[in-house]
């Protein structure tokens, strides 16, 4: 059972939460940092636009969505903190063999690599909060671990600018496994090689209650049944709130994988200053819309119950809107602003449905009901957000130099979409209202 608020169990509760959220952003900044990266990999292996779309979107996508749904429901069963110390060793390995990548091939099969292992580690933290807090008190440390994921997402373009930078002004050539290597092999090496520390601050999680590995336990509950009863009680609210998250992540990873490279050929930026203001306006956006969409979530849900939360989530999104133009403003000002912008309303949205979504749940299902979320976010998202917008580009407007164009194109479809969707959920939560809310 969670612990009384105040206690010491809370207090290291919290701790175990610090260390997920420096999970988060590591995890995050491996994700992304090909963002930053796309033009020094495109002339060193002469790759297209669409190419790196697909590096940095399909590659990953595919296989950490598919193998999240199994290792989210390993979430529910083994013991999580070696679940998640194997995870982040083997994300770190393929972030390390991306670096050693010279054909699209090796490149495509590293980021595999990378998704296997990033795949439990959502999972695997979003149960253990659920048995570290009670429900009225899980919502905000829910947002201070998805503010890690958001970090780490700008932080990869600040990171990454920072050691992109140092690396091309010889930072590392007194390191001899670096010396020879091309600047974005560089970045990619240090990253990897950061897991290991990660994976010594995880040894030192506490795991809530006795979990033993039961081989039969994975077994009977994996099996296709299992899932069908998981989704069963509210799955006409669940699919529309499963939905507008994963039409929402459309924008994110659009905006996440192609603003650097606007900024870069719009505005003759370099990848330092890329690095600086754009890094920066995720990182602060996160820093405020995740805690501030749990702060909110907890006092809504305390005081006006699930539809109101619903209701929330759609309102705060239309002002999301105001950032569909990112890619035609013709100042980097107003541009980086759009970006804070959609990241702070994300943030707070992507709160608060996540949290409503698991509320829905038993303590048995989250660490599923995670994956879950994962895998629509991450095949709809990831797998479809980059490269529409090269495909738009491309396609529609027939030059690379629309970029922009096809990314405010992109943008303003899904949110308007998403809005859609969280307004249905509203109007089933409203006709149907749910009357379990799991501790």
């Amino acid at each position: 059972m969670p612990a009384p608020f105040g206690s010491p169990a809370i207090a290291c509760a919290w701790c175990a939460v610090s260390i997920l959220a420096l999970a988060a952003v590591l995890s995050y900044t491996d994700r992304q940092i090909l963002a930053l990266l796309v033009d020094p990999i495109r002339h060193d292996l002469d790759f297209s636009d669409t190419q790196i779309s697909i590096l940095q979107g399909a590659a990953f996508a595919v296989l950490y969505a598919f193998i999240g749904l199994p290792l989210g429901r390993m979430a529910d069963l083994v013991p999580r903190r070696a679940l998640l110390i194997a995870a982040v060793l083997t994300w770190s390995v393929g972030t390390v063999f991306c670096s050693l990548a010279n054909s699209f091939a090796e490149l495509f099969g590293a980021r595999l690599l990378v998704g296997i292992g990033e795949a439990a580690l959502a999972p695997a933290a979003m149960s253990l909060i659920g048995d570290f807090f009670a429900p009225e008190r899980r919502a905000l440390p829910t947002g201070v671990f998805l503010t890690g994921m958001v970090i780490g997402a700008g932080g990869a373009i600040t990171i990454g600018g920072f050691l992109l930078s140092a690396a091309q002004h010889a930072a590392f050539a007194s390191v001899p496994v670096l010396r020879h290597l091309a600047p974005w092999r560089e970045v990619l090496l240090v990253l990897g090689f950061s897991g290991s520390l990660l994976a010594a601050l995880l040894a030192t999680l506490r795991e809530p209650g006795r979990r033993r590995f039961s081989l039969v336990d994975i077994r009977a509950r994996l099996l296709p049944g299992d899932v069908r009863h998981f989704f069963g009680p509210h799955w006409k609210l669940l699919l529309p709130l499963y939905a507008a998250m994963a039409i929402g992540s459309i924008v994110d990873y659009a905006i996440l994988s192609w603003t650097p490279a606007l900024l870069e050929r719009r505005f003759a930026m370099s990848p330092g200053q890329i690095g600086i203001a754009l890094g920066s306006a995720a990182a602060a956006a996160g820093l405020i819309g995740t805690p501030l969409g749990g702060i909110l979530a907890d006092w809504i849900s305390a005081r006006c119950g699930l539809l109101v939360r619903i209701r929330a989530c759609g309102v705060i999104l239309a002002f999301g809107l105001a950032a569909a133009p990112i890619g035609i403003f013709g100042s980097p000002v107003v541009t980086v602003a759009s970006v804070f912008l959609w990241i702070l309303v994300s943030s707070i949205t992507g709160t608060i449905g996540i949290a409503t979504t698991l509320d829905l749940l038993s303590r048995d299902d989250r660490g599923l009901g995670t994956s879950t979320i994962a895998f629509s976010n991450t095949i709809v998202g990831l797998g479809l957000g980059p490269t529409l917008v090269a495909m738009v580009a491309d396609r529609v407007y027939a030059t690379p130099n629309a970029v922009g164009l096809a990314l405010s194109t992109v943008a303003a479809l899904a949110i308007a979409i998403c809005c859609v969707l969280f307004y249905v959920a509203a109007s089933i939560a409203r006709q149907s209202p749910p009357t379990t809310v799991h501790a």
